[in-house]
């Protein structure tokens, strides 16, 4: 995340039910508070996902649970 957060007032279209839904997921007070927490979701997988493509084909999994 950015050093300094930005905070700005957004208008947007979006599906209510999944917004709900979203909020629900991830037990958030507000409206707000839903779309703040799965956009930073978004932001972390991101980082996660671009490591393991990183590496990807460059090693072996070893089977750890029988």
């Amino acid at each position: 995340m950015a050093a300094t957060a930005s905070i700005r007032h957004k208008h947007v279209r979006i599906d209510q039910s999944k917004l709900d839904r979203a909020r629900r997921v991830l037990a958030a007070a507000t409206e707000t508070e839903a779309l703040d927490r799965a956009l930073t979701l978004v932001v972390s997988e991101a980082d996660v996902d671009a490591a393991l493509r990183r590496v990807a084909g460059k090693g072996r999994l070893k089977k750890v649970f029988k």
